[in-house]
Order: structure tokens, then sequence, then C-alpha cells
């Protein structure tokens, strides 16, 4: 059980600063109204974990500890529902109800899509 929380962790904080990094990246050269650091971790993240999920049933490639280090941990840490949800509470409160609705229907849509490509692409290999 060490060895799990252990794995988890290292993966959550290699994936926290991942997060934060790229997140940070985007917003900074991009000017507009629409997180697009946090869309693109979310989708991102949802990339990974179709793939590592996609991987891990299709064969005995990740071992549980490398499952749970990469889906777990990075994952979760790289993906944020918290921020998500922070984010879409400002667009409401500045009244831009348009980036609200568009940040809201794309990453639901897009994130199941992108966790969906990510199975099905480890099915092609």
């Amino acid at each position: 059980m060490i060895k799990t929380l252990l794995l988890v962790g290292t993966g959550g904080f290699l994936g926290s600063i991942s997060r934060f990094l790229a997140s940070r990246f985007i917003q900074e050269n991009l000017t507009v109204a629409f997180p697009f650091g946090t869309f693109f971790v979310n989708i991102t993240g949802c990339f990974l974990i179709g793939l590592i999920y996609g991987f891990s049933e299709k064969s005995s490639l990740l071992t549980s500890g490398w499952k749970m280090f990469l889906a777990v941990g990075f994952c979760g840490g790289f993906t944020t529902f918290s921020t998500f949800a922070n984010e879409n509470l400002a667009l409401i409160r500045d009244g831009d109800f348009f980036h609200f609705l568009l940040y809201t229907g794309l990453s639901v849509f897009l994130g199941i899509t992108a966790t969906f490509l990510g199975v099905v692409i480890t099915r092609l290999f």
C-alpha cells in the first residue's frame, strides 16, 4: 500500500507541476477571456487517460503500478475540475454567458471525445 501511495503521490506531484506550467504558458501567450490553459490540460489529460487505460486493457505493457502512477497520479494531478468550475463561475459572474456555455460544452464534449480517441488509438497498435 505504501508503494501505491508513493506512486500516486509522485505522479500527482509531477502532473500538478505540468498542469501549472502548461496552463500558465498558454494563458500568458493568449489574451482572450476564454480559459484556454485549463481547457487544454483537461482535454489533453482526457486523451492521455484514454491512452493509458486503452494500453492497459490491451496488453500487459503497463503494470498496475505504472497505471496508478500515470492515470490516478499524473492525470489526476494534471487535470483539474475544481479550476474548471471556478473559471466557469468567474465567467458567469462577469456576465460572459457565451464563453461560459462554450467552455462548458466544449470541455465536456471534447473531453469525452479525447478519452474515446485515446482508447481507439490503442486498439490500432
